[in-house]
This record gives structure tokens, C-alpha cells and sequence, in this order.
């Protein structure tokens, strides 16, 4: 390795004996150069441990291969499968993904978007906070940077929205419910973090009208994140104040499912359908340890790989037509439930 210090591109480019656009040239797309010259470029980069600043060069290129992920809340294990898959697939399309998480909080989000901004990627996947984002700031990013919006919709922002039909999820869990046993009473945050959890109580209440049933919607305390907590402290309210008034009880969401499991736990109450069991439990997303919860958890189950994938794919056409698309789209796609030990 020489000890040589190269400050930038054409330092590069002059040491290697490279043209500077053939340098170029590779990092933008090393297989857009002919073979052996991408060995020649490789072995100097070995030889001279030189590694560009990717973000500078973009500044003053019209077209970069760079993606932002920005998700709400990184350590929630439904984002993280999302931006798992959304980075496979980003990565299969030729793209450099970058994820960022906001950690549900408003001012950390729009300082991620700022930083976007400045940095020029070819385009943004963003699941946005929902409520609790700033509006405005989102707005003006997504009309400064190509932008798909994904799980959580804000009417007109983005070229385009992809996510998950939240009404099929609670249609399907409802009328299963509703067909095997009591109706269900509904459960969830009075303030929830994730716009989709008020689409699913509307979803319920006009189900359960819909069938002849007084729809019974639980609202249990609790600010934030933490669904999981929430949802067992939530439980333990519900179940010993007698405010579950069914033995039948839909979560609006796996995590708070989760919750109430432990909840159910703690105080002893067998779940699932045996005659010794005290109530059946359902919910929706298929979280990704909702099959490994005791008992297993009936849920209904996101369309993982078509959301992720029409995401993708209309990022990359929104790209390739200059970062405009004639309207705005919104893609949803329906739910599938899944039967487990719990229901």
C-alpha cells in the first residue's frame, strides 16, 4: 500500500494513470467500464487506499445512485423487516439505500429530510410519523426530492403511496371472529403513534354495524412506542376493572397483542379455543415474532413482498421519468389472516 494521501478524484485519476471521467465513470457504475480497466481501477484503490466521498461527488451530479429509507421507529420489528426488504430490493435495482430512523420524534424527522435534501439522492422511500409529523416540512421535501411514501399515507404528499388495505385486515379478523365465537371487543392506544391504528378502528366499528353487533372499542392509555408495554399495563387495567366486557378480544395491532398476552399471563387466563381457556385473542400485521408468541398469535398478515416490492419499483420509475409521474398513485394491498393457537 503506498503511503501516498489522496485528497480527491483527480489526485486519483493522475496516480493511476485513469482518465478522470473513466473514474468517474466506475463510481457511478462499475460495470459501465470495460473489465480490465475496472481490475486496473480496483488494484489502485487497493494501492493507494483511496475511498471518494461518495456524498461531495453527488453534489454536482444530476443523477445519483443513492436512496434514503426513512422509517418512524427503527427498533419497532415491522419497519425493520420493511427496510430490510426495501434494501435488498434497492440494491437488486441498482440503487445505494441508505435507512434512517426517526425514533418517533417530530424534530428528528425533519432534521433526517434536511439532511436528505442537502445530500441530492436519486430518491426517498419515507414512512413519515403520520399525526405527529410536521406536515409542512414534509410537504416541501417531497416536492424538492422524488419521494414514495409507504405504510403511512399523508393524502397528497409523494408521487406516490404504497402500503397495506387496513380495512381488509380488520374485515377478515372481524368476520373470523365474529363467525367462531362472541364478537370481538376492539383494543388500543386512546393516542396512538401509527396513523393506521385509527383507520382500523373506523374499519371496525362500520364492520361490526355491518353485521348486527355493538361494536366495543377498549381505548387504554399510553404515549409512544413502547406498544408492547402499553398493551400489558393496558390489559391489566381492562381485565381486572371488568371494561372487556367479551371473551373475544382483536388488537389493533401484534405488538399490543403481545402486551395483552403477558397481561393474560401474569394473571393466569388461558388463551386460545380449548374449554379451558378464558379468552380467544386476534390481531393484525404479522409481526415477525407474532408465531412465536405463547400461544401463537391469529393474525392478520401484511403483504410483505408485493408492498416492498411495488414500492421499489415505483421509486425506480419515478426516478427514471425525471422524478415526476402524471398523478399521484396510492397502491394498497389486501391482507391475508393467518390461524394460530390464540383464536
Amino acid at each position: 500500500m503506498s503511503d501516498a494521501k489522496i485528497r480527491n478524484m483527480e489526485e486519483f485519476a493522475a496516480l493511476s494513470g485513469i482518465s478522470r471521467p473513466t473514474v468517474s465513470k466506475y463510481f457511478n457504475d462499475p460495470d459501465s467500464v470495460r473489465p480490465t480497466t475496472r481490475a486496473r481501477i480496483e488494484e489502485a484503490l487497493a494501492r493507494y487506499d483511496y475511498r471518494p466521498n461518495i456524498f461531495a461527488m453527488n453534489q454536482n451530479r444530476k443523477l445519483t445512485k443513492n436512496v434514503g429509507i426513512v422509517v418512524p421507529y427503527l427498533a419497532d420489528p415491522f419497519f425493520a423487516e420493511m427496510a430490510r426488504r426495501l434494501e435488498q430490493r434497492c440494491i437488486a435495482a441498482g440503487y445505494r439505500p441508505t435507512l434512517y430512523s426517526a425514533h418517533g420524534q417530530k424534530e428528528l424527522e425533519i432534521d433526517i429530510l434536511d439532511s436528505l435534501r442537502s445530500l441530492k439522492p436519486a430518491g426517498v422511500l419515507l414512512a413519515p410519523l403520520g399525526r405527529a409529523s410536521d406536515h409542512l416540512e414534509v410537504e416541501k421535501f417531497c416536492r424538492d426530492v422524488p419521494t414514495v411514501l409507504f405504510d403511512s399515507n399523508i393524502e397528497g404528499m409523494g408521487a406516490a403511496f404504497v402500503g397495506s388495505d387496513n380495512f381488509s385486515f380488520v374485515s377478515q379478523t372481524v368476520e373470523y371472529l365474529t363467525r367462531t365465537g362472541a364478537p370481538p371487543a376492539f383494543f388500543e392506544m386512546a393516542t396512538p403513534a401509527n396513523p393506521n391504528a385509527n383507520k382500523r378502528r373506523i374499519a371496525y366499528v362500520e364492520i361490526m354495524d355491518k353485521l348486527g353487533y355493538e361494536p366495543n372499542v377498549v381505548s387504554i392509555e399510553g404515549q409512544g412506542w413502547a406498544f408492547e408495554e402499553i398493551g400489558r399495563n393496558g390489559a391489566l387495567e381492562v381485565l381486572t376493572s371488568g371494561r372487556m366486557n367479551s371473551n373475544s378480544v382483536l388488537c389493533s395491532n401484534d405488538r399490543l397483542a403481545i402486551g395483552f398476552l403477558s397481561a393474560c399471563y401474569e394473571m393466569g387466563m388461558r388463551v386460545g379455543r380449548g374449554e379451558d381457556c378464558a379468552l380467544r385473542v386476534a390481531s393484525n400485521d404479522d409481526h415477525p415474532f407474532s408465531r412465536f408468541t405463547c400461544p401463537s398469535l391469529t393474525t392478520a398478515a401484511h403483504d410483505y413482498d408485493n408492498v416492498t416490492s411495488r414500492t421499489v419499483e415505483t421509486l425506480v420509475q419515478l426516478v427514471e421519468s425525471g422524478g415526476r409521474l402524471p398523478n399521484r398513485t396510492e397502491t394498497l394491498f389486501p391482507a391475508r389472516l393467518i390461524l394460530r393457537s390464540s383464536a
